[in-house]
């Protein structure tokens, strides 16, 4: 029985923490619980929204110097499908399936140089999944990576301004991505068929077996609506054009439109 006076320490040591949690640990679970702001913002989609300037906000901000804190939220995706005998090839309004609530590019910043955005990091890419009409899938990376957005008119950011530029797109997939067939850029195998005769199809063969994570260009415009001349914040709407993923080149690409909110400020 030497054992027992081990048993009882074990025995007291589970007792005092079954008889004494309301003190210790339900202080600590109630301050989570209590917490209303996390479990109005949990599960809602409100975490993903960019700040909106209050409506008639106006007033004129100098750009030139740095601006940060740039927020861009998708509000609407289009996707150019192919036209056929009856229809020319056109946008159609597609649904945004994954992800659910994390669609926005935050805190990115950049320079400010003669009426010119010009972006230099923060969180500049997000990757989309978009639903058509016809049922087809399009993945993409909505970006502003790069992004070089000049106003034609003036050097100040006030409403009605336009910011216009090129962007720049990441590939969808990683080079080490495996295919359900083992075959990627830098990593499984090249070739996954065996040797074939000479058939006319050796160009589609080396599309779907070589692959390359080739990115994009894209066009995006930011038209700006609220100006908060005290605080240097201003905000609005944009539109974006640029490529859909191409499936480390195996298939062609197509236009995606996104059109959204955007709220920024001026370091």
């Amino acid at each position: 029985m030497r054992f027992r006076p081990l048993l009882a320490l074990m025995l007291a040591f589970c007792l005092t923490f079954t008889t004494l949690p309301s003190s210790a640990s339900a202080a600590l679970k109630g301050r989570e619980q209590g917490n209303a702001r996390f479990g109005n913002v949990v599960n809602t989609g409100q975490a993903d929204a960019c700040t909106v300037l209050p409506a008639g906000s106006s007033g004129s901000i100098n750009a030139d110097g740095q601006f940060k804190s740039l927020c861009l939220q998708p509000t609407e995706v289009s996707v150019k499908l192919p036209g056929n005998k009856r229809n020319k090839s056109d946008f159609a309004l597609a649904k945004i399936i994954s992800p659910r609530f994390n669609t926005s590019l935050d805190e990115v910043y950049g320079d400010l140089s003669g009426g010119k955005f010009t972006e230099k990091g923060g969180i500049d890419f997000s990757l989309i999944t978009v639903l058509a009409p016809n049922g087809e899938e399009f993945p993409f990376a909505f970006s502003v990576k790069e992004m070089v957005a000049e106003s034609k008119k003036g050097k100040s950011i006030e409403p009605g301004a336009e910011f216009s530029g090129p962007t720049t797109t990441p590939s969808y997939r990683s080079a080490d991505f495996l295919d359900p067939k083992s075959r990627a850029k830098s990593t499984g195998v090249e070739y996954a068929q065996a040797l074939i005769a000479r058939g006319g199809d050796d160009e589609d063969l080396a599309r779907e077996n070589v692959k390359d994570d080739l990115g994009g260009k894209g066009e995006i415009t930011l038209t700006v609506d609220s100006v908060d001349a005290d605080t240097n914040e201003f905000g609005g709407q944009f539109v974006a054009i640029q490529p859909s993923d191409n499936d480390l080149g195996s298939k062609d690409p197509v236009d995606i439109k996104i059109k959204g909110i955007f709220y920024g400020r001026k370091a």
